[in-house]
């Protein structure tokens, strides 16, 4: 009890000191950083994320150690659940201001399940409303005979499926060549770009069934709507990357974007719902009475 003896007596010579116990904790000062953080920083961490973030994701993709040969290795892309891809798509309708979709929704697991589903799906909803945009607006002629066209088919998956591949393949490699000429450029992965185009598709499927009605003013209506959600979800991604890179770069980028995510629409809209009306002139029959009768079908 020597101990308590000296401590006793250091208290009785100065009764202002104070003592620690070890059962309490000690109080760590804050990082001094963090009281000179720049407030007009605080929306790029929002936005591009923390080192802490981006520690956790490398850890997290540690996990993914499988061959990419094996089929354990793709098996990870699809390992969602169905309110991951609710949420996500719910993010791609109604995209929040100044929210960056890929750090909200798509950083933590992204997938391959829904763009392949949302792609599929827009597929044979643009060829079946085609067609039945065709039948009801020549509905009633008594030149007309239905002939589903199939081939609408393949044609809109070629066009969907390059854009939704495609694209973000060179949008990939173009933010990783700017990554090496600029040091403060946010690069994505390629499966992070692939899911924002996919996710952002997804508007076009609703859109799609209602180009049924045969009003042109009514689908351009719709063209632009759903041009100004999709098109926002990929500004508001996309921007934050290439800001820091020159302006002209960066606003060309952005606009390259765009301009490509209204050519697919306007495209399909063009070709399978506005196709122009071709007179086809049937081979020459000739009549019993020696004239000649000329038909022409629709």
């Amino acid at each position: 009890f020597a101990e308590f003896d000296d401590a006793a007596n250091l208290l009785a010579a100065n009764p202002d000191a104070t003592t620690i116990s070890i059962d309490e904790p000690v109080e760590i000062p804050k990082n001094q950083h963090s009281r000179l953080q720049e407030p007009g920083r605080e929306e790029d961490d929002e936005l591009l994320g923390t080192d802490d973030s981006d520690k956790t994701e490398l850890l997290a993709g540690q996990k993914k150690s499988a061959p990419f040969w094996t089929f354990d290795y793709y098996q990870t892309f699809f390992d969602v659940d169905t309110y991951q891809v609710l949420d996500r798509i719910k993010g791609s309708v109604f995209p929040v201001p100044g929210k960056n979709f890929v750090r909200l929704y798509i950083r933590s697991n992204p997938d391959l399940y829904g763009p392949f589903w949302i792609c599929a799906t827009l597929v044979f909803t643009i060829a079946v409303s085609g067609n039945l945009s065709n039948f009801f607006i020549h509905l009633g002629k008594p030149t007309y005979h239905y002939v589903p066209e199939f081939r609408k088919v393949s044609i809109a998956a070629t066009t969907i499926y390059a854009y939704a591949w495609l694209v973000p393949l060179a949008l990939w490699g173009f933010l990783m060549w700017r990554n090496s000429k600029v040091m403060n450029i946010v690069s994505y992965s390629f499966l992070e770009i692939v899911c924002v185009y996919g996710y952002s598709l997804f508007i076009y499927i609703p859109t799609a069934i209602l180009w049924i009605i045969p009003q042109k003013v009514v689908r351009w209506v719709l063209v632009v709507f759903s041009l100004c959600l999709s098109g926002s979800v990929l500004v508001m991604t996309f921007w934050p990357a290439v800001r820091d890179d020159s302006r002209r770069i960066a606003v060309a980028t952005v606009a390259t974007i765009l301009l490509l995510h209204a050519l697919l629409a306007v495209g399909c809209l063009a070709y399978f719902f506005d196709a122009p009306e071709l007179d086809i002139t049937a081979p020459i029959i000739p009549a019993h009475n020696g004239t000649t009768v000329i038909t022409k079908s629709h």
